[in-house]
């Protein structure tokens, strides 16, 4: 019985590949009202899916097609650039960003999302990089580990030698000081009650006895100050030195201190002591001002002297020890680095060319050896994978040589029992036509040995098929072809089957030819064997062969609803003399060789042979071929599962079951 196709945008769902326009889909004659889905019932998400891949033991599986139903074409067309900008889709959606962007000019926003591509770039490709090489990352981790280490042995050492310069400045400063302060109480007029004129020229005469010049190239400058309530009275000076700016000079605090002390000396405190802070002294000339420690301490009752100690040498020696060890530092990290480099490349190099002659070997070319250089750990590695490779290629060979012998053994077997066997052949015919003439028991095994011989000779022509696709000398004689009309005729002998079943074949084909290169011979001989075996195991239920194309592709689909497929029984069917029940009894003279000559087939043309199934609810085989012959295809025009009125029927099923049960 021949009918339309039923709701070809969900029965069917014709899938282009990628590069296909929608519109490429061919159209489809309007859905029959027997067997459209009820609009209030929706169909699963197993009817709507996307159309699987080939499995992986199709030699187009390298090509690892994703298919996807045509309307969502132009999704599968995006989704590069979908995963090259998530992190942009992800940074606008944060709405301070979205806020900022909007008042940021256009061409700024441009400017600045270009500068974050380019920057995202920059960090895949390093990352890459990072990822694929062992030598980057062990130099990379020296590096890093070498600078934080030589940083820190750095920092400490400065921190040292400051310290040590530090300490040794002071000791000669003080010492210095104390001598300086001897000197200045030895002179006349340090006990005698100050006026205006007496303390400024007392004042004059110490800066003049300790240091005559304050200079950048001496030592050290000396200033002579009064007491705090002397200095604020009218016509005191404050200060006699020859820095420049001696209040500014002296540290408040250093002053603050010798003030208490020389309170403390009038108060009748024997021994005065120094007080010293640090300080950036300041010279009258103008030049240029340098970090220094300052000393103080009570001159008298009256007066108070402080010495400066310019720092200059000493900073000088730290910023060139400085200099010295962050020069000796990058030098070492690089030395560590070239080193690390060298060492790593001896370790690695071999490595790759292993590697590489992996590659070599899995691709074919088994007498691909590494080059052995030494007796140290690489050359033993060079010399243990030789020895695999050399065992690996002898062991295929001899694998080669026993697979020959075996195919070209069932191959002489075939030709050479099927002269016995036109003898038995037309034998069995005669005493098959002169049944009549027998009695009842000769009769019955005239009619035995009929049925078996017929069947032996088909096991016999199998054999000779797949030992030629097995020597690889299976020729395809391809030729524009209708595939509606060679289903039609493939069906002739399911029929007469399914007839004797109680069952009816139903075809669900499209209005115009589906038209493609095909081997007419084998397509049949496919389709044949889906259809009868379909029948067969199809518990006396009704068979739907459904038929679709695309622009690059055309698929068949046979769909059973008998004992179906257990899990990973959809491989398994494809086994040569593989049986899902062993004790099920072939009532049409089956030999175990179809499928798997079927699926050689298809793969002569360049398609799929797929089966998906499930306990109790049937099975579907669907075949997808190219429209030219040998051209790669990337999806199929027909989803590998149940049609739309099968989805509504069990959605039905289950909501009267869900009704019952509450």
């Amino acid at each position: 019985m021949e009918r339309s196709a039923v709701n070809p945008d969900a029965a069917r769902k014709p899938v282009a590949p990628p590069s296909v326009a929608p519109s490429s889909a061919p159209a489809a004659a309007a859905p029959s009202p027997a067997t459209a889905a009820p609009p209030s019932v929706a169909p699963s998400p197993a009817a709507a899916s996307a159309v699987e891949a080939p499995p992986a033991a199709t030699p187009s599986a390298a090509a690892s097609p994703v298919e996807a139903p045509s309307a969502a074409t132009p999704v599968a067309q995006s989704a590069p650039r979908d995963v090259r900008e998530a992190w942009e889709m992800a940074l606008r959606r944060k709405k301070l960003v979205r806020w900022v962007v909007s008042w940021l000019p256009h061409r700024l926003t441009i400017l600045i999302r270009g500068a974050l591509r380019w920057e995202h770039l920059v960090i895949g490709k390093v990352s890459q990089r990072w990822r694929r090489s062992l030598q980057l990352r062990v130099v990379g981790t020296t590096l890093v580990i070498s600078v934080i280490i030589i940083a820190v042995l750095g920092f400490f050492l400065t921190e040292q030698i400051s310290y040590g310069l530090l300490a040794n400045a002071e000791k000669s400063a003080r010492a210095q000081t104390l001598a300086e302060l001897n000197t200045a109480r030895s002179l006349s007029g340090l006990t005698q009650e100050p006026n205006a004129e007496t303390a400024l020229q007392f004042m004059y005469n110490v800066g003049q006895k300790l240091q005559p010049t304050c200079s950048p190239t001496t030592t050290y400058c000396v200033v002579v100050g009064l007491k705090s309530d002397l200095a604020a009275r009218p016509a005191f000076v404050p200060w006699v030195s020859s820095v420049g700016n001696p209040a500014g000079t002296v540290p408040p605090a250093l002053v603050a201190s010798v003030e208490q002390e020389q309170a403390q000396e009038y108060a009748g405190k024997v021994e005065s002591q120094l007080y010293y802070d640090p300080t950036t002294l300041t010279f009258s000339d103008g030049g240029p001002s340098e970090p220094a420690i300052a000393f103080g301490a009570p001159l008298g009752n009256w007066y108070q002297l402080y010495v400066i100690f310019p720092l200059d040498q000493e900073q000088q020696t730290l910023q060139l020890v400085q200099t010295t060890l962050i020069g000796v530092g990058v030098a070492l990290v690089a030395l560590l680095a070239a080193i690390v480099s060298l060492v790593t490349r001896w370790v690695v190099l071999p490595v790759r060319h292993a590697a590489r002659a992996a590659q070599r070997l899995s691709a074919g070319q088994l007498e691909e050896r590494m080059a052995v250089g030494g007796a140290d750990d690489l050359g033993s590695l060079a010399t243990s994978f030789n020895d695999m490779a050399a065992s690996l290629q002898e062991k295929l060979r001899e694998l080669e040589e026993l697979s020959k012998a075996q195919r070209q053994f069932v191959s002489d077997v075939s030709h050479e029992l099927r002269t016995p066997m036109t003898t038995i052949r037309m034998a069995a015919e005669i005493l098959y036509e002169s049944r009549e003439q027998l009695d009842a028991a000769a009769a019955r095994s005239a009619e035995l040995l009929q049925s078996q011989t017929e069947r032996f000779e088909i096991l016999l022509t199998d054999l000779l098929e797949i030992s030629r696709h097995d020597a690889n000398v299976a020729t395809l004689d391809a030729e524009p072809a209708d595939i509606c009309d060679i289903v039609r005729r493939s069906a002739d002998d399911a029929q007469q089957l399914a007839e004797r079943r109680g069952c009816r074949i139903e075809f669900r084909l499209p209005a115009q030819a589906c038209l493609a290169e095909v081997d007419r011979r084998r397509v049949e001989r496919i389709l044949r064997n889906l259809l009868v075996n379909a029948v067969e195991h199809g518990e006396g239920k009704d068979v739907v062969v459904t038929v679709a194309a695309d622009r690059d592709a055309i698929a068949v689909a046979v769909r059973d609803h008998g004992v179906g497929l257990g899990a990973g029984e959809d491989q398994l069917v494809f086994e040569r003399f593989w049986r899902a029940d062993p004790a099920r009894a072939r009532t049409t003279g089956g030999t175990g060789l179809g499928l798997a000559i079927a699926l050689e087939d298809a793969r002569l043309h360049g398609g799929w042979l797929q089966a998906r199934g499930e306990k109790g609810r049937g099975s579907v085989f669907r075949l997808t071929l190219p429209r030219i012959a040998g051209q790669p295809i990337a999806g199929s025009p027909l989803p590998l599962g149940p049609d739309e009125t099968e989805v509504v029927t069990i959605v039905l099923e289950a909501d009267l079951a869900g009704g019952a049960r509450g």
